[in-house]
């Protein structure tokens, strides 16, 4: 690709779950969750493939910034084009503060007996905590 046509090339990001396709749209950037960091991706980024965490999805179009919970996952990136299979992908509007502080407390008091019960409370917690977050992001 030249650095005339990557320069004028358009970002595009599509969001998939196992029901449905949550977002396909145009962007200028695109802020993920990793599940060691997070990842920017602007026009021309090189292609790779990561491992997604519980957390803030931000799309930015022009001024405008969207944000959305998503739920682990894969993120490929590759020609400008951001796909995201994940399998929860909500609007941050939309994320229950409350029912993810009660998940929250919840898990943090649960009784484990076993490395695999360990492991499903910690990802619980993880999974509370980035809602949490992301929803007092939103507001």
């Amino acid at each position: 690709m030249s650095t005339a046509e990557s320069t004028t090339a358009i970002l595009h990001l599509i969001v998939v779950t196992p029901e449905e396709t949550v977002l396909d749209t145009e962007a200028d950037f695109v802020a993920l969750p990793l599940f060691d960091g997070e990842l920017g991706v602007g026009k021309g980024h090189s292609p790779l493939i990561g491992r997604l965490g519980y957390g803030e999805l931000r799309v930015r179009q022009g001024a405008t910034t969207s944000r959305y919970y998503i739920d682990g996952g894969f993120v490929q990136v590759n020609d400008n084009l951001v796909s995201v299979l994940t399998n929860r992908a909500v609007s941050a509007a939309a994320v229950d503060q409350v029912t993810a502080a009660e998940q929250l407390a919840t898990a943090l008091t649960r009784k484990v007996s076993g490395e695999e019960e360990l492991a499903i409370r910690d990802r619980i917690i993880s999974q509370a905590r980035a809602q949490l977050r992301v929803s007092m992001r939103a507001k």
